[in-house]
C-alpha cells in the first residue's frame, strides 16, 4: 500500500512540477511589473512563450557540434530530474531513497556545466563571456551549497532529503542558530544559481553584465524553448527547497492519505507564493551588483555556511 501511494504521489508531484514552473515565473514577472506601476503580462505568458518557441525550427551555428546540439536536452533533463525527486506537497514519495541533497546538487552542476560549454562552443564573444562568468559563481557557490548541506547532514545524521525534512517538520531540532545562518546561506545560493536580482538580472539581453541569457544567444526555436523551461523549473527547484528544508511544516507524511495531500497542496501553495512575493520585491527594491561583486557575495554566503557547522558542531560536542 505504502508503495502505491509513494508511485501515487510521484505521479501528482510530476504533474504539478510540470504544470507550475512556468506560472510561477509568470507571477513573479506579472508581481514585479505591478510592483513598478504597470500592468504586465498576464501569468500564463510563460506557457505562451513556451508554446510559440516549441513551434519553431532551431537555427545551429554553422561550426555548432554536438555537444551544442545536445546541450538543451541534457539541460532540462538534469534540471527536470532534480526537480522531481524534491519533495513539495507531500513526503515519502517512490522517488524518496534516491533524493538526497548531495545528488541534486550533482544534477544541477552537471546542467551548469553543460550551458557553460555549449555557450563556449560557436565561439562567440558574449557565450564566453556568459560562460567564464557563470563557471565563476560556480566556484564560489557549490562551496556554499556543500556547507548547508553538510550542517544538515550534521543535524540529521544523513542527506537523504525526504528523512531531513521528516526531522525538521516534527520539530525535532527546534529552533537553532545554525539553521538560520544555513537559510541564508542556501537563499544566497539559490538567488546565485537561478540568475536572478542582485547577481544577475534575467531581464536583460544583449548587455556586457548578462550570464545566463549571454550563454543562450545562439539558441532558438525548440531548443531555446528547452533552455527556458529549465530556467523556470530551476526557480521552482530552488523554492520548493527552501521550502522543504526550511519551511517544512504542512507537507503530508509518508503514507497519508488524500486529504492530508489536500493540505499540503494549500500549504505548498502559499509557501510559494510568499517566496514569489519576496522575490518581486528584492528584485524590484534591489538594484543588480557588479559583477566583481558577487565572489564577495557568495564568500559571506560560505562563512555563513561554515558558522553555522561550526557553531552545530560545538553545540553539539557539548551536548
Amino acid at each position: 500500500m505504502s508503495l502505491f501511494l509513494g508511485l501515487v504521489t510521484q505521479a501528482l508531484h510530476i504533474a504539478l512540477v510540470l504544470a507550475t514552473a512556468p506560472l510561477l515565473t509568470g507571477i513573479v514577472r506579472w508581481l514585479k511589473a505591478r510592483l513598478l506601476g504597470r500592468v504586465g503580462p498576464s501569468p500564463l505568458q510563460p506557457w505562451r512563450d513556451l508554446a510559440r518557441l516549441a513551434r519553431k525550427q532551431p537555427v545551429m551555428a554553422e561550426n555548432a557540434t554536438l555537444l551544442f546540439e545536445a546541450a538543451p536536452i541534457v539541460q532540462f533533463a538534469a534540471i527536470g530530474i532534480a526537480a522531481l525527486l524534491v519533495p513539495s506537497f507531500a513526503l515519502g514519495m517512490a522517488s524518496a531513497p534516491v533524493a538526497d541533497l548531495l545528488v541534486i546538487a550533482g544534477l544541477l552542476t552537471l546542467a551548469r556545466c553543460t550551458l557553460a560549454l555549449a555557450g563556449m562552443d560557436v565561439g562567440t564573444g558574449f557565450g564566453g563571456i556568459g560562460a567564464s562568468r557563470e563557471m565563476m559563481f560556480g566556484v564560489f557557490a557549490e562551496p556554499a551549497l556543500l556547507m548547508v548541506i553538510f550542517t544538515l547532514a550534521l543535524l540529521a545524521g544523513t542527506t537523504n532529503l525526504d528523512t531531513i525534512a521528516e526531522l525538521l517538520r516534527e520539530g525535532s531540532f527546534g529552533l537553532r542558530v545554525s539553521l538560520g545562518l544555513a537559510a541564508v546561506a542556501f537563499v544566497a545560493v539559490a538567488l546565485t544559481e537561478t540568475g536572478r536580482i542582485p547577481v544577475d538580472n534575467p531581464g536583460t539581453h544583449l548587455e556586457l553584465t548578462m550570464v545566463h541569457e549571454a550563454m543562450v544567444l545562439e539558441y532558438s526555436g525548440r531548443d531555446l524553448a528547452l533552455i527556458d523551461g529549465a530556467a523556470m523549473l530551476k526557480l521552482l527547484l530552488w523554492f520548493t527547497l527552501i521550502a522543504t528544508v526550511f519551511v517544512p511544516f504542512g507537507a503530508a507524511p509518508a503514507g497519508a492519505g488524500p486529504l492530508a495531500w489536500l493540505v499540503g497542496l494549500v500549504c505548498w501553495a502559499l509557501k510559494m507564493g510568499v517566496l514569489a512575493v519576496a522575490l518581486a520585491v528584492l528584485e524590484t527594491a534591489q538594484a543588480k551588483m557588479r559583477v566583481f561583486r558577487v565572489p564577495e557575495f557568495l564568500g559571506i554566503a560560505l562563512l555563513l555556511g561554515l558558522l553555522a557547522a561550526v557553531f552545530l558542531f560545538v553545540s553539539q560536542g557539548f551536548a
